[in-house]
């Protein structure tokens, strides 16, 4: 039996607006954040935060002005989930154990081990495939 890995509403709503932004990706459309805030039923202003650290992760570009808004810096192809992980919720990906004590390091070798298959398995999955409907399969870290 699988378990399910819980994630952060914050990281949840990062992948859902990221998931309208990628919709419009090829026709190079800015997208205004209450349009993206009304369609995932997510709080615009909560929705400001995320995207300004998705902005400094290069992960999205905004325009400013009337007809501004946002837009992915790259292809939704080149996006992957760890990016996003790292932009919104770096502390799942960053190691935090320690080795002090009799049983230190083999606990944190057996950790690392772990955050190592968890980090590639993020780095695998992109955007592109996580917004896509055509695969309906279920995808297991």
């Amino acid at each position: 039996m699988f378990g399910l890995v819980r994630i952060s509403q914050k990281l949840e709503y990062a992948c859902r607006a990221l998931a309208q932004l990628a919709k419009n990706f090829d026709a190079k459309t800015i997208t205004r954040l209450e349009e993206i805030a009304q369609r995932e039923a997510v709080s615009a202003n909560f929705l400001v935060q995320i995207f300004n650290e998705l902005r400094k992760s290069g992960i999205i570009n905004s325009k400013r002005g009337k007809m501004g808004g946002y837009f992915l810096a790259k292809s939704p192809g080149e996006i992957t989930l760890y990016e996003i992980v790292s932009a919104v919720e770096p502390n799942l990906v960053e190691d935090s154990t320690s080795s002090e004590g009799d049983s230190g390091q083999a606990v944190t070798t057996n950790w690392n081990a772990i955050s190592a298959s968890f980090t590639a398995e993020l780095k695998k999955v992109t955007l592109d495939e996580m917004t896509s409907v055509e695969d309906s399969g279920m995808f297991y870290i």
